[in-house]
């Protein structure tokens, strides 16, 4: 008989679920950029009926879903160089036009990824410091973090080895200073504000309580918070 334990069920949303909630919550007309990892899944699942115009730094802007299996067009890459499409009426442009869009502050959201996020809206996305295992670059992030009318983060609760992601003061090297205006994460959505994180929803398998003991920062529950729950996607 084997004494080798099941692996423990993964409690909280996946990453393409992740996404997908935050998808729902950029409204119609937005203009919007996303950043490499997680936020590049959104295009599968903004709703339809909105019409939302999805920016590339490396200068498209009307970015479509990712192609079919089968059809990709490698010479039509998004900034992660992943195989995309454009919708009817996408534009393409030269890199520095592409980043005057984002320096003249006409995108509504950026959608990041995270290492760290502080309690006051500071972001660290580029560099794991001085431990990181390649030479991190840092491309458009520090851009994005300060250009956008507001930024959102996509990003697991917890680092691999179980340390919070949302602390109190980022000990990573910074891409932005106080930019961050919401969460999003496999357990929860925190806003940032003024007076600190407000948790706006939780996933129903976890209590208010849990959520503060895997978080390095104080919290604050919302008076509506409501349930955090996605449908089920495949992971291909």
């Amino acid at each position: 008989m084997s004494d080798t334990k099941p692996a423990a069920e993964k409690i909280g949303l996946s990453r393409l679920q992740i996404a997908w909630r935050a998808a729902q919550d950029i409204a119609d007309g937005s203009y919007v950029n996303l950043g490499i990892g997680m936020p590049m899944t959104i295009p599968r699942f903004l709703p339809e009926g909105r019409e939302i115009m999805l920016h590339s730094e490396n200068g498209l802007l009307g970015m479509g879903p990712p192609p079919a299996k089968g059809d990709e067009d490698w010479d039509l890459i998004n900034a992660g160089t992943r195989p995309t499409t454009v919708l009817p009426g996408g534009s393409f442009f030269h890199h520095a036009d592409s980043f005057a869009i984002v320096r003249g502050g006409h995108l509504d959201i950026s959608v990041l990824g995270a290492f760290q996020i502080s309690e006051k809206g500071d972001l660290a996305n580029w560099s794991l410091g001085p431990s990181a295992a390649r030479v991190p670059t840092v491309g458009g992030a520090m851009d994005l973090a300060a250009g956008a009318k507001q930024v959102y983060v996509l990003t697991d609760h917890c680092s691999r080895d179980g340390s919070p992601k949302i602390v109190k003061q980022c000990d990573l090297p910074l891409t932005g200073l106080a930019c961050v205006n919401r969460i999003y994460t496999d357990l929860a959505i925190i806003d940032v504000i003024g007076e600190g994180l407000v948790v706006r929803e939780i996933i129903e398998e976890l209590s208010f309580a849990d959520i503060e003991a895997q978080t390095g920062a104080a919290l604050r529950l919302s008076d509506d918070c409501k349930a955090l729950t996605a449908p089920e996607f495949e992971d291909a």
